[in-house]
C-alpha cells in the first residue's frame, strides 16, 4: 500500500508521488524537499473553477462519442484519424488522486497522473490529449518557456500508459480552448475558440528524474535555493532581513 504526503526515509511502502509532485520538484528541489520532506508547505492559492468547469465539459461532450465509437467533430475537422478510447478504467485515469499509475519499482515511487482524455488510432495506439484554458487576444500555441510544464505532463501520462502494457502514440494532442473577449455583450454565456495543437512527446527523461527524485527526499540536507523561484526569493529575502537561518 502506497502512501503520500510526507516522505518517510525509514517507511518500506512505495512512495506516492504525482505528475505535479514531479514537476514540483523540477521547478524547485528546495521547496519541494521542504513539502515532501519536512512538511513544510508552500501556501495555497485560489482554485480554476472556471478552467475545471470547462474540462468537465469536454469530458462530457467527448463522452458522448465515446459512447457512439466515432469522431469527435474537432477530431475531423484537424484530420485526426481517431476517435475516443473505451477502456474499464477510463473514469479512474482521468479521476484526480488516483489516475493512471505505475510503480517504478528501482526507486520504489507509485507515479500517478490523472490525463483528460485518451484518444485511440487505427493502428490501436492511443493518443493522450489534455484540455487547456485560457483567454487571450493572440492565437494560442504551446511555444513559450513556461508551457515546457504542459509538454512534461503530456510526456508523463504517455510514459504511464506505456508503462501499463499500452502502444501510445507519440503525437498526443492538445485541446486548447481560447475564451472570446469581443463580443458587444456577455449575455450569461461565456464563448470560446478552440485549437487542436500536436504535440510530439519524448519521456526518455523521466526515469532518470525519478532518481533524482528519490535522492532527494532520501538526502539530509535541504537543497540550496533555486534561482527564478518566488518563493525562494521571499525565504532569502526574509534570511536576510531578520538574519535566520531558515
Amino acid at each position: 500500500m502506497a502512501y503520500r504526503g510526507q516522505f518517510d526515509p525509514q517507511r518500506d511502502e512505495a512512495y506516492k508521488i504525482s505528475r505535479s509532485g514531479i514537476e514540483f520538484f523540477i521547478n524547485c528541489p528546495h521547496c519541494f524537499y521542504l513539502d515532501r520532506r519536512l512538511g513544510v508547505k508552500q501556501p495555497s492559492g485560489p482554485p480554476f473553477s472556471l478552467n475545471s468547469a470547462v474540462d468537465h465539459l469536454l469530458k462530457q461532450e467527448f463522452d458522448t462519442h465515446r459512447i457512439k465509437g466515432d469522431p469527435h467533430p474537432l477530431m475531423t475537422a484537424y484530420g485526426i484519424d481517431a476517435i475516443p478510447f473505451t477502456h474499464k478504467d477510463i473514469d479512474i485515469w482521468r479521476e484526480n488522486f488516483q489516475g493512471v499509475q505505475y510503480l517504478h519499482e528501482e526507486t520504489n515511487l507509485l507515479v500517478a497522473g490523472a490525463v483528460d482524455d485518451v484518444w485511440v488510432n487505427p493502428k490501436g495506439e492511443l493518443i493522450v490529449v489534455d484540455y487547456k484554458s485560457t483567454s487571450k487576444k493572440d492565437e494560442v500555441n504551446i511555444d513559450a518557456d513556461w508551457q515546457m510544464s504542459y509538454k512534461r505532463q503530456m510526456e508523463i501520462y504517455q510514459w504511464l500508459l506505456r508503462r501499463n502494457g499500452f502502444e501510445v502514440s507519440n503525437t498526443g494532442y492538445f485541446v486548447y480552448c481560447n475564451g472570446i473577449k469581443d463580443k458587444q455583450a456577455f449575455d450569461a454565456k461565456l464563448e470560446f475558440k478552440i485549437s487542436v495543437i500536436p504535440y510530439i512527446g519524448d519521456d526518455s527523461w523521466i526515469e532518470g528524474k525519478l532518481r533524482e527524485i528519490k535522492g532527494c527526499l532520501m538526502g539530509e540536507e535541504i537543497p540550496g535555493y533555486s534561482e527564478g523561484c518566488e518563493w525562494c526569493g521571499y525565504q532569502r529575502k526574509v534570511k536576510e532581513l531578520r538574519n535566520l537561518e531558515i
